[in-house]
């Protein structure tokens, strides 16, 4: 893994600024995993800047959409969240959409096919600390 150097920042059309050295830097413990239990629609708990997050198999409709919470404390309302379909579902066949929040992220997912899906397809996420400029 090539390491980013100290110091290097990001600055935005509004004065915010995308600290990489501190704050996007990962180590063994800033990643996780966790299942969700119950539904598609079941929240979860992982206080962590990455990882991936296991949806229930519960079956979603041609064209629906769920919503879900992840309580995540390393998060903020001004952080960015970037998040994609992992394995453990069909390719493609979902959107997958984020919204960071203070203490949680909430996920949008979409089945994009014409038919319905029952997968427990994964969800990898990455925090990105975005300070005031």
């Amino acid at each position: 893994m090539t390491s980013i150097p100290a110091g290097f920042a990001i600055a935005t059309p509004i004065n915010r600024t995308i600290g990489a050295a501190a704050a996007i830097g990962m180590s063994p413990n800033s990643c996780g995993a966790v299942t969700q239990a119950t539904s598609k629609t079941t929240a979860v708990t992982l206080n962590t800047k990455a990882g991936v997050i296991t949806m229930n198999a519960a079956a979603l409709a041609s064209g629906a959409a769920v919503k879900f919470t992840q309580t995540n404390t390393a998060c903020s309302a001004t952080d960015v969240v970037i998040c994609n379909q992992g394995g453990g579902g069909t390719s493609n066949a979902y959107g997958v959409h984020a919204c960071a929040q203070d203490g949680s992220i909430d996920y949008r997912i979409v089945n994009n096919t014409a038919g319905s899906l029952a997968e427990a397809l994964t969800i990898n996420f990455i925090v990105i600390d975005s300070l005031a400029g």
